[in-house]
């Protein structure tokens, strides 16, 4: 299934927002390495955790969301993250100090780093030092933080900051594209639910939708009724594929006690007669107990020659309707 949509506008903490000011300690200097990274703290990308980082990569169709957080700032064409070095991690802090962006952006940037650098400290969290000494906005704290946790794949731990209240839903398409493919269908209706964004991409919204179809068939169906007219029969038909599909009896009962307009009982006998849905093994036993729930049996007696095992019930419900 293609949806095709046009690219929605929404705000985003990674766009230019001239009223956040970070209130950065007077004696810090955050262009200064040294009290970025402090004396004594071990470089963290050893072996183990650079292929736990290449790993997620692949995961995520080849970005990580600091990849995505870096190519929506226009900082770097190239993979700067992770350093793989100590000289590496100097000529990165180095660029960041550089570069044409707002303050709050470079410090998240220096954030997001050291929260690797708190796996390795035997120190107080340098993270939290460094957000505190330089003043570095609650916001921007607990979004890096989940986009961080999103990268590790801790899942569960991120939902709680990435669906924060008060944050934009930045990324909102790619995290749910990333919790879906990887397995995590109820964690990303959960962040559909809590922070209702907009997704501007057909991608996305195709693997929530089916997501919520195999959840629950009927929250499917009114979120179907909320989309642009042009594709609310195709994600219509998804549903019926979809929840048909199951070898069990309760996706076609599921189906067959819906609350169909009248447009979407016309869609329903189009696509299980004459469109895809006529291939589906449940599609003709599904219309006959719709049909009999609604008590359409004149309908019912035109379909003897598709009955199968429904035969006899059928042959009965003739003999019981004719004259009447």
């Amino acid at each position: 299934m293609t949806i095709s949509l046009s690219r929605a506008t929404q705000p985003t903490a990674f766009e230019p927002l001239n009223q956040v000011r970070s209130h950065v300690s007077e004696m810090f200097d955050y262009r200064d390495f040294q009290q970025v990274f402090p004396a004594g703290s071990a470089l963290p990308y050893d072996r183990e955790l650079l292929s736990e980082i290449e790993g997620s990569r692949k995961a995520f169709d080849g970005l990580l969301f600091i990849d995505r957080v870096i190519k929506a700032l226009g900082f770097s064409k190239g993979k700067s993250y992770p350093p793989k070095t100590d000289n590496a991690l100097r000529q990165l802090h180095h660029q960041i100090c550089e570069a044409s962006m707002a303050l709050h952006y470079k410090l998240s940037l220096l954030y997001y780093i050291l929260l690797d650098f708190d796996r390795t400290s035997t120190r107080a969290v340098v993270s939290e030092d460094f957000a505190s000494n330089s003043g570095l906005p609650k916001s921007y704290q607990i979004l890096m933080k989940g986009l961080w946790q999103l990268d590790q794949q801790e899942f569960e731990d991120a939902l709680e900051y990435i669906a924060y209240p008060s944050l934009i839903p930045d990324f909102a398409d790619d995290i749910i594209t990333a919790l879906v493919r990887n397995g995590e269908e109820q964690l990303a209706l959960s962040y559909y639910y809590t922070v209702q964004p907009i997704l501007s991409t057909s991608t996305a919204l195709e693997l929530l939708f089916e997501a919520m179809a195999r959840n629950d068939a009927i929250e499917a169906l009114f979120f179907s009724r909320t989309q642009p007219e042009y594709i609310r029969e195709t994600l219509f038909q998804r549903l019926i594929s979809l929840a048909l599909g199951d070898n069990q009896n309760a996706g076609m009962e599921d189906v067959a006690f819906l609350p169909f307009t009248a447009e979407e009982e016309a869609w329903f006998e189009e696509y299980l007669l004459h469109g895809d849905g006529k291939n589906i093994k449940k599609s003709n036993d599904t219309l006959l107990v719709r049909k009999i729930a609604d008590n359409r049996f004149d309908e019912i007696k035109e379909m003897r020659g598709k009955s199968g095992s429904w035969g006899p019930i059928l042959e009965g419900i003739r003999q019981g309707t004719d004259g009447q």
